[in-house]
């Protein structure tokens, strides 16, 4: 059978054997009239009161919207939110939309113009967060012994309101909700503990897991220590179209949202398999190669020890921050990382996610990357192999490694086996 594969804003084209496991989201069409959905779910909101109702009598606002790495449909869900807050007596002035950068860079001129469009860009106050930007932080408490520190942007804020996408996620289990605070406008001190290396290493913190998980619980404590007034959260289908919107009480309508997104995003399997052939996402996802650690870690999830991993990335920004590069051209094995970053005092910016494909790495007997844009040297310290051809890849790979599944959403769809099936 052909599968296009997901790389960058294109596919790439395969050909598999018929008997191969073809995980792929569950159909749902695109909701008609978007907007109007939106609107609607804020008029009734699960959890709470209309944000109608609570916007009146507030001083101001402030709107946190997810940065350019998540595909969010912003021209259709904010427009309602503003509307509202300004027929409730809020002057535009008032209003701050601030990006959840998280520890990435900032979004600006054309990039932030395609993420929230024209008309919103020029009439509203849109402010990055910056993870070490001192002035604009504050410490709110300790969570464990950990730092709270948030932008105070959102927390002088007399009403609070958070925007999002919910897809699967490698450590809080979905994306969405309490994600937009934590990483979302986080500090980078905050940071060095909620992705620490014992915090990513739990078996919980892992995708389409809330119960239990650390890093949901520990979300939602912030949400609670922060105030958390309302939120607006969507869903998307493959063709990127909004099909749900869940607006209200921060954790209510998120986990609503989340159990909506099982249906869509979760196949079961009833065996891991030798081969897991992947994408990144495609782009904004796929735009480096720091993100592709999300395809690879739901690779290894149903993946034979000792498997194989394909995986295609676009990677038009290259590798990514000049941390996590530091990190790479350390050249270490997955032990050897392991062994040095378990030790808190080590911790640099971006281990995590250099963690987590080296728990993918040390799964696999081997990993082959397609990328456009990437060289075999930029890969060349991962101990990852290079490729320029997938299907040749596949075909010398096939007669080792006989069962093959494909995941050509890569991390947006996720497989998952029963709990009985062979490591």
């Amino acid at each position: 059978m052909d599968i296009g594969i997901l790389c960058g804003e294109k596919h790439v084209d395969i050909t598999v054997p018929d008997n191969t496991t073809v995980l792929t989201p569950n159909s749902a069409d695109g909701l008609q009239d978007p907007e109007g959905k939106v609107a609607d779910a804020i008029a009734k909101p699960i959890g709470t009161a209309p944000l109608s109702e609570m916007a009146v009598g507030r001083a101001n606002a402030c709107i946190v919207i997810s940065d350019i790495t998540r595909p969010v449909p912003n021209h259709q869900v904010l427009p309602p939110i503003l509307k509202t807050l300004e027929a409730a007596g809020m002057d535009r002035d008032k209003i701050t939309i601030l990006i959840a950068t998280g520890m990435h860079r900032p979004n600006e001129g054309k990039e932030l113009e395609s993420m929230v469009g024209a008309e919103i860009m020029a009439n509203y106050r849109i402010v990055n967060h910056f993870c070490r930007k001192a002035e604009d932080l504050r410490h709110i408490a300790d969570i464990d012994g950990a730092p709270i520190e948030l932008n105070k942007h959102y927390l002088d804020a007399d009403l609070k309101i958070l925007t999002g996408l919910i897809e699967p996620h490698m450590y809080a289990g979905y994306s969405g909700g309490r994600k937009s605070l934590l990483p979302g406008i986080s500090s980078y001190t905050t940071m060095t503990h909620m992705h620490s290396f014992k915090m990513i290493d739990h078996p919980n913190v892992t995708n389409c897991r809330l119960d239990g998980n650390p890093f949901h619980e520990a979300g939602n404590q912030v949400c609670e220590l922060a105030g958390v007034d309302f939120i607006v959260n969507v869903v998307i289908n493959k063709a990127r179209e909004m099909v749900g919107v869940y607006a209200g009480h921060y954790e209510k309508a998120h986990r609503t949202g989340c159990e909506d997104v099982a249906k869509l995003a979760v196949q079961c399997m009833t065996d891991k398999v030798d081969l897991v052939v992947t994408s990144a996402g495609g782009y904004p996802l796929d735009a480096t190669f720091y993100q592709v650690s999300k395809g690879l870690i739901a690779a290894r999830n149903i993946l034979k020890k000792g498997g194989a991993i394909i995986v295609a990335c676009e990677c038009r920004e290259g590798m990514g921050s000049t941390e996590y590069c530091e990190l790479i051209s350390e050249g270490n094995s997955p032990q050897e990382f392991f062994n040095t970053r378990s030790n808190p005092e080590n911790f640099v910016i971006d281990q995590w996610c250099l963690q987590t494909t080296y728990q993918a790495l040390d799964h696999a007997s081997n990993v082959y990357v397609y990328s456009p844009y990437l060289s075999k040297e930029d890969l060349g310290n991962l101990g990852i192999t290079k490729i320029d051809d997938i299907q040749a890849t596949i075909d010398r790979l096939r007669a080792a490694h006989p069962q093959m599944a494909v995941s050509p959403e890569g991390p947006y769809v996720v497989g998952q086996v029963d709990q009985s099936a062979a490591a």
